[in-house]
């Protein structure tokens, strides 16, 4: 996505603001300049949120505070900046007007503060295009859908409603109709390698903006350092090389085949696969503080890769096991055969986690799939983490 500052929000500076001015700018699609910032009174809250809800419905873009305009031009005049004593609460203020007035959260909205020579702050809001749009104001009795063209912000009519809300089901669709042919073509061991016949782990990272028509990236950065994003899951030594669908690392060894490989999708996708973990020989079962440890540990460089090729959030996370009927949950203690209550599925199709954050933490946002996958085996929930919600390898 473009924007009228061509810089990650952090990198930019007071020479890039003066610059629009330099320019004569005017406000558009991706660009809204205001003066002040909103104020507590409901009517400025709505304001605001209007503005942040029809970027994220349209194309995305930067709403800028601490600009003044002419009045006759509408051409942006001078960085006045804003008043404020202290620009951390304003920020966290703004943050919760958002999170608690549009439904659904917008999951991509990053606030920073430019700092100027007159000793004040202008404030960028940069507010990514959403693809689980659109997004509705919820704030007391008021209840509106807005969006954006270059005359600046609109209320959406029902039919662009239906559209809008046709094409969010339309991505959602396409991305668990994704997973799900993927997981088809593992099962009937149709791998981008020689693969090993045995209980599967397999990690999908879904972007929703990969399914926007023609969406690539460029992959060199990441090939180039393939060791630092795509190491495969428990493995230590690994080959890489480009493959039709972007670029793939995998394990390497005695064996012909491979037990453990990374997809990068030119389109953003990551597909990771692991088929040792399970391997116990004749004992099925699932050897839970390895099996989350592991995943825990490989989730963040994966999700690295996104953020270093700038893929827009959310992202969808799944977690799939393969060939796991008959498998029980290995808890560290011993449990009589009774007690080992056996996944009767071959496949689970576990529920998704979004991640809305990078840096978010993998132990939190895995924790859903691995409750689900003790729940499979007779469990409430994962042994794994303390009465605190922390993962913890020492539990047993």
């Amino acid at each position: 996505m473009k924007y009228m500052i061509p810089k990650e929000i952090d990198k930019i500076s007071e020479s890039d603001l003066q610059a629009l001015i330099d320019n004569s700018v005017l406000e558009q699609k991706t660009l809204d300049y205001k003066k002040l910032l909103p104020g507590n009174k409901d009517e400025d809250k709505k304001e605001f949120l209007a503005d942040v809800s029809s970027f994220a419905n349209a194309s995305g873009g930067d709403l800028i505070y601490g600009i003044t305009q002419d009045n006759a031009t509408g051409f942006p005049k001078e960085l006045t900046g804003i008043e404020s004593e202290n620009v951390d609460q304003e920020i966290q203020r703004l943050e919760s007007i958002i999170r608690e007035g549009l439904d659904p959260r917008i999951p991509s909205v990053e606030i920073w503060p430019v700092n100027l020579s007159n000793a004040k702050n202008i404030l960028v809001i940069r507010v990514h295009k959403s693809w689980i749009s659109p997004h509705r104001i919820r704030f007391k009795s008021y209840h509106k859908f807005y969006s954006r063209n270059s005359n600046g912000k609109y209320e959406l009519d029902v039919g662009e409603l239906r559209i809008a809300f046709t094409l969010s089901d339309t991505i959602v669709k396409k991305i668990r109709q994704f997973r799900e042919d993927r997981i088809a073509h593992i099962f009937a061991a149709e791998t981008p390698v020689p693969f090993v016949d045995s209980a599967k782990i397999v990690l999908h990272l879904i972007p929703f903006v990969s399914f926007n028509a023609g969406q690539h990236y460029e992959i060199d950065k990441i090939a180039s350092d393939s060791s630092r994003y795509m190491s495969p899951i428990y493995c230590r030594g690994w080959s890489y090389r480009y493959n039709l669908d972007g670029f793939l690392t995998y394990s390497v060894g005695n064996s012909t085949k491979s037990h453990s490989y990374v997809q990068l999708f030119r389109n953003g996708i990551v597909e990771a696969v692991e088929g040792l973990i399970l391997s116990n020989g004749s004992q099925l079962y699932i050897p839970s503080v390895a099996f989350e440890r592991e995943l825990i540990e490989s989730t963040p460089r994966f999700l690295a890769i996104l953020k270093t090729l700038n893929v827009e959030l959310p992202v969808f996370a799944f977690l799939t096991l393969i060939s796991v009927k008959g498998y029980w949950m290995g808890t560290g203690r011993r449990l009589s055969h009774d007690e080992r209550l056996t996944i009767d599925k071959d496949v689970l199709l576990l529920p998704e986690a979004v991640v809305e954050d990078y840096n978010v933490k993998a132990e939190e946002l895995l924790r859903t799939c691995f409750d689900s996958i003790w729940n499979a085996c007779g469990f409430s929930k994962s042994m794994n983490y303390d009465e605190n919600g922390k993962w913890a390898d020492n539990r047993y």
